[in-house]
């Protein structure tokens, strides 16, 4: 029982203090078990977190035969564990204690960075060409170099890449994982590259490719908003301010105006994309390189328009970050204040439009509940794309020049962001491609006190002064109230009491196609404008932007 509890004290010792205590105070540890214990325990040692595969392989040796050691023997062999440990990591060689388990958990990010695997893999091709171009890998090794990210590449594709414990991060997991297909081949791929200019390229790469395919769905999304409105102009509803009915509008009016803001949007995204563009790689921890490779090459190689000018700006640069969250952030809110108008149109009390089946729930206790979740979805998630814009400026603020660690902080940020804009924006391009709209129901919410702002315009082509017509159509208003009918039941006696500019031809203005149609200005409700919209944003529909 004594040595059974020894064991049982050993094996949680391990397992508790696996990433934090050095190797010699494994082996120290190791020495106190009986032989059995030993080697029942093997199979802990090969998944020690700070060792990779190829290296617990060519250690086992050492275990198997250290059940025949004397305490005594293990205390002279401790020079073998001073050459493990913190020395496996990129950073590790002027360090001799293990990492802390709470830092090293804090501080890892290969478990959200893993998604720039194909990135690393595309800059690390990349600027081993560049290394060879000036002498610093042979021929043969660039190819090596080449065909073991291909490798690497490879296993990403199929999903069978091996994530170790010790991996830190992405740039990390590929390095050693490359080390053990190519052998010491590829220690020199690191040459003159940080991964301080390593992380904000791959970054720049990620991103680069994701705004195109954020680009293409607004696009699809305002065909979607365009062929509506081309296609159900002739419908009528009424216009809102303030929540209040405010004036006759085109349904197809208030599908573009939404249009108008997406083409902003991509109007915007474009501007970012060309500083997302900018290649650092070449800009090293923060000094620079001090080889001579062509960075205007390199930037060609990875499709980059442009180099950085500055490589302590570079590395510390996360402005195009920022800028990202922010545009999504603004993006959201469309899609948000588009999502808020169409709950609002389904509710009961509007009954505009009817959302599909496929986009809308029920209700685990009232069978009659119909709810607009997507809509809600969108909404909600808006508040979460903008939370990681204001976090993300919170952790810039302070920042001394070039890199910190706090950049770490990047990545999750954009990821999330992406993530959710991404699915929100094809769930609102569902929601229209499936929408119902209630021709009816809109032109039954129509009501003549919205045609008040038209009794003034009415009074002005009179010849009365628009804010003595304001007045005047204020008047009208009151007495309608005051007798409880609506404007257009007023009789032309009682109108003429308030002005005697009103005449016969004062019962045209209760028509309410008569009213959209006098906005005959660009922008406005009018036929002929809502069909120029069409044409204006078709057109661009049809440029190539990206």
């Amino acid at each position: 029982m004594k040595y059974r509890s020894r064991e049982s004290a050993g094996d949680q010792w391990l397992l508790n203090n696996s990433r934090t205590i050095s190797f010699v105070e494994k082996g120290e540890r190791l020495i106190t078990w009986r032989p059995y214990c030993v080697k029942e325990k093997m199979e802990l040692f090969q998944n020690l977190v700070t060792w990779s595969p190829s290296c617990v392989r060519e250690k086992m040796e050492f275990f198997k035969h250290l059940v025949t050691w004397s305490p005594s023997c293990v205390r002279e062999k401790m020079e073998f564990f001073k050459h493990l440990g913190e020395g496996a990591k990129l950073w590790g060689g002027r360090f001799s204690k293990g990492t802390d388990p709470l830092l090293e958990k804090l501080n890892a990010s290969i478990g959200y960075d893993k998604r720039l695997c194909l990135e690393d893999v595309q800059g690390s091709q990349a600027y081993a060409a560049a290394l060879e171009s000036v002498g610093l890998l042979t021929k043969n090794e660039q190819t090596s170099i080449n065909n073991g990210l291909n490798k690497i590449k490879e296993e990403w594709h199929k999903n069978i890449f091996n994530i170790e414990p010790s991996d830190e991060d992405i740039h990390t997991a590929n390095e050693r994982r490359l080390k053990e297909l190519i052998g010491e081949t590829a220690s020199k791929l690191h040459t003159g590259r940080s991964r301080n200019d390593q992380v904000t390229t791959d970054m720049r790469l990620w991103l680069r490719a994701r705004l195109e395919n954020l680009n293409s769905l607004i696009h699809k999304f305002v065909q979607i908003l365009v062929e509506r409105a081309e296609r159900e102009l002739l419908i009528l509803m009424p216009g809102f301010t303030h929540m209040q009915r405010a004036q006759p509008v085109r349904w197809s009016h208030w599908l573009l105006s939404h249009a108008w803001n997406f083409k902003i949007d991509s109007d915007r995204l474009l501007q970012i994309y060309h500083r997302v563009n900018t290649m650092p790689l070449g800009s090293g921890a923060l000094a620079g390189n001090p080889f001579p490779i062509d960075r205007s090459r390199l930037a060609g190689d990875l499709g980059f328009s442009s180099v950085s000018h500055n490589s302590m700006q570079a590395v510390g640069d996360r402005d195009f970050i920022a800028e990202f969250l922010f545009w999504a952030s603004l993006c959201a809110v469309h899609l948000s204040r588009l999502s808020e108008d169409l709950i609002l149109f389904s509710t009961q009390e509007f009954g505009f439009v009817s959302l599909s089946d496929s986009y809308s729930t029920g209700s685990s206790l009232m069978p009659q509940k119909r709810n607009p979740d997507s809509l809600e979805l969108i909404r909600g998630r808006a508040g979460r794309i903008y939370g990681h814009s204001v976090g993300f400026m919170m952790v810039l603020k302070g920042l001394p020049s070039t890199y910190n660690k706090d950049l770490q902080e990047d990545k999750e940020a954009m990821f999330d962001v992406y993530d959710s804009l991404e699915s929100i924006l094809k769930v609102a391009t569902g929601v229209f491609q499936t929408l119902t709209i209630n021709e009816n129901k809109c032109r039954a919410a129509l009501s003549s006190d919205m045609l008040a702002t038209d009794v003034a315009y009415y009074l002005v082509r009179k010849g009365v002064g628009f804010r003595d017509a304001h007045s005047l159509a204020g008047k009208v208003v009151a007495l309608a109230e005051q007798l409880r009918v609506s404007l257009s039941e007023l009789a032309l006696e009682q109108l003429k009491s308030i002005s005697e500019k009103f005449t016969e031809d004062v019962s045209k203005v209760w028509d309410y196609e008569s009213s959209v149609e006098q906005y005959q200005t660009t922008g406005g409700t009018s036929r002929a404008s809502v069909l120029k919209q069409v044409s204006q944003l078709v057109q661009w529909l049809h440029t190539k932007t990206l």
